[in-house]
């Protein structure tokens, strides 16, 4: 407690018993009714200024801020009462709500679970009121003095806890990293969406494995001890996770290489789809249906896979059309040359084109063939335009579709059996 503290509060009339905790008490609501305005005041200015990280905290940078600023300003405020007196004792109960409102905003802000967030929100007030009421060490001794012995080794509840805060908290960092580095990826101009995405995924196995080295750090765990169980690790590895860190590499190479990329259009076995996103096992594809099929990326580099905007995202439509024989062939042609040219997706260069491909048993067959550039909107719906305007065209001009025709010859009855 400073010096000029105390000439102040020596200054203020009535009981210091009575007085003082009062004031501490008006004291915290003016500083958190002060953090309030700053908090909506410079919230706007964050998210314009960091837009990465008000994306990355998900709608809570202003509640963030609010209680951050609020937890210093009652920090600063525990300077003018001694420890172990209950003005102290009021603004630390202040402070410890602050401060457990701004990780609970952090946390649930990166998507952290309530039943995770709500026991370590608990923690950090438990501590803060603690240590304000001078009595932090009594309760860390109680905790270390709660546990039990397991080989050489004694497990406290306050060892638990701090591994489970550690954890949390070591979580939440990555988390946060993961999503800044993600946003700041995805506004970088000199990269194409590949080559954002393999950095996405080679920044986020970075920051965990520092996240592993750290805890390891923090926790004081000593890797050695593991050094028993090395050999079993590496035959897990080998047998039951070959899969997955074969689909983990392979899907590393798709992106390396670019042969399949998010937005791409691909046909794999019985899988026709756009390339949602390709993740660390599987590459999600989604269907003309709204199915997602989940493919794992070693199949995507063991098998045949047609991708129809790899180099080129233009497609050529095949559909075929059959017109009666005695029909004006020249007119006919026209008109569906007319249909495959007034449909709203198909290309004008390359031009639509009208093959006359066979003499059929009972038509003549043709072959519109048209281009799109949109693949990913599907081919079905395109046939369904051209030959509705086909269908119409040829019903105005006299044009026949025949059906198939077949001749039955009937043999007399001779009345032999």
């Amino acid at each position: 407690m400073t010096p000029g503290a105390t000439h102040l509060l020596a200054l203020l009339p009535g009981d210091p018993d009575i007085v003082h905790p009062m004031v501490a008490l008006l004291l915290a609501i003016l500083l958190y009714a002060a953090a309030w305005a700053i908090g909506r005041a410079l919230a706007p200015r964050l998210r314009h200024r960091l837009p990465p990280l008000g994306d990355a905290l998900a709608g809570h940078v202003r509640a963030i801020l609010r209680h951050g600023v609020a937890a210093l300003l009652l920090a600063l405020a525990l300077v003018l009462w001694p420890t172990g007196s209950l003005a102290h004792l009021v603004v630390g109960t202040a402070l410890g709500g602050a401060v457990a409102l701004l990780a609970t905003h952090i946390l649930r802000g990166l998507a952290i679970p309530r039943w995770a967030v709500a026991p370590l929100a608990l923690i950090l007030f438990i501590l803060i009121v603690s240590g304000s009421s001078g009595g932090i060490v009594p309760v860390g001794e109680m905790l270390d003095r709660i546990g039990f012995t397991l080989g050489k080794r004694r497990i406290t509840l306050l060892g638990l806890l701090s591994i489970a805060a550690t954890c949390v908290a070591l979580f939440a960092a990555v988390r946060l990293t993961n999503r800044l580095i993600g946003r700041s990826i995805q506004k970088t101009d000199g990269f194409d969406p590949t080559q954002k995405l393999l950095a996405q995924k080679l920044a986020a196995i970075a920051v965990i494995v520092a996240a592993f080295f750290i805890g390891v750090d923090l926790l004081s765990i000593d890797l050695t001890a593991f050094a028993v169980f090395s050999g079993a690790l590496g035959l897990a590895i080998g047998f039951g996770l070959q899969k997955t860190f074969g689909n983990l590499i392979a899907g590393i190479i798709l992106l390396m290489d670019r042969s399949i990329k998010p937005g791409d259009v691909i046909v794999v076995g019985d899988s026709f789809g756009w390339v949602n996103k390709i993740g660390v096992r599987a590459v999600s594809v989604i269907t003309r249906d709204g199915k997602e099929h989940l493919i794992p990326n070693e199949n995507l580099m063991t098998q045949e896979v047609e991708n129809w905007s790899y180099s080129d995202r233009n497609v050529r439509v095949r559909i075929p059309v059959g017109i009666a024989f005695d029909s004006d062939l020249k007119l006919a042609q026209q008109l569906m040359l007319q249909a495959a040219q007034d449909s709203p997706r198909v290309l004008r260069n390359p031009r639509p084109n009208v093959w006359l491909t066979s003499f059929g048993e009972s038509r003549v067959e043709h072959d519109i063939l048209v281009w799109i550039s949109d693949p990913e909107g599907g081919v079905g719906n395109v046939k369904s335009d051209v030959l509705g305007r086909v269908w119409q065209l040829f019903r105005d001009n006299g044009i026949a579709i025949p059906y198939p025709q077949r001749v039955i010859h009937h043999a007399p009855d001779t009345g032999r059996p």
